[in-house]
């Protein structure tokens, strides 16, 4: 992987808006021989991130929303090293911001699919890194999750990566980062009900199909 593709990785995954995005993903799944390499060079780029006033060009990511969802954030990283978890980068205020409420971009290793940081939506600049065996293996950690609204797959075989994308049960999915375009937006599971935009089909999605029976 480029470091292009490993930053694009990083900001579409956690830092796009300090990480506060519905559609952003907020695990990583990496296969067991590649996991460790690309963990190396992420955490390299995560720390390369310049955090600050966002009315600062040269900053690349901006504050959390609230001292709350700081709070929030804090406590989700803490509780996912409780749990076993490694601080791979990141996990704390960057140094010189000491008012505002400012997040480095933080990663993780070493959870399990089940723990809370890789169920709950942190919303906030944390990726989350799991292993996986292969493909039937990363389609049911992807699909190990009360939610699915977005996700993504990369691969150098497209017509691999859009059959495993198939089997992700999400409202849209980027291949190779070609995010689906004018299409009905939405999510299964506790995602969301229907779809927005997309013409007629967004708004079926709403409908309920009711049938009466008239005597001839």
């Amino acid at each position: 992987m480029t470091d292009e593709l490993l930053e694009r990785i990083l900001f579409d995954g956690c830092s796009l808006h300090a990480g506060q995005a519905c559609i952003l993903q907020s695990r990583l799944l990496l296969p067991e021989p590649l996991h460790d390499e690309v963990v190396d060079r992420l955490v390299e780029i995560a720390g390369r991130v310049k955090v600050g006033d966002p009315t600062d060009p040269d900053v690349q990511m901006g504050p959390l929303i609230s001292s709350t969802q700081l709070d929030r954030v804090e406590a989700h990283v803490a509780s996912a090293v409780k749990d076993g978890a490694t601080l791979a980068a990141g996990g704390k205020r960057p140094a010189g911001l000491h008012k505002g409420f400012y997040f480095e971009p933080t990663i993780l290793t070493g959870a399990t699919p089940d723990a809370s940081i890789a169920q709950e939506e942190v919303f906030g600049p944390v990726l989350t890194v799991l292993r996986y065996r292969d493909d039937d293996d990363a389609v049911a950690i992807a699909n190990n999750s009360q939610y699915g609204l977005s996700g993504a797959v990369w691969g150098a075989d497209v017509d691999r990566a859009v059959a495993v994308a198939r089997r992700v049960r999400t409202g849209q999915i980027a291949v190779n980062g070609c995010i689906p375009g004018d299409a009905p937006f939405g999510g299964f599971k506790q995602s969301g009900l229907g779809r927005e935009g997309g013409g007629l089909p967004g708004l079926h999605q709403y409908m309920e199909p009711k049938a009466i029976g008239i005597p001839a």
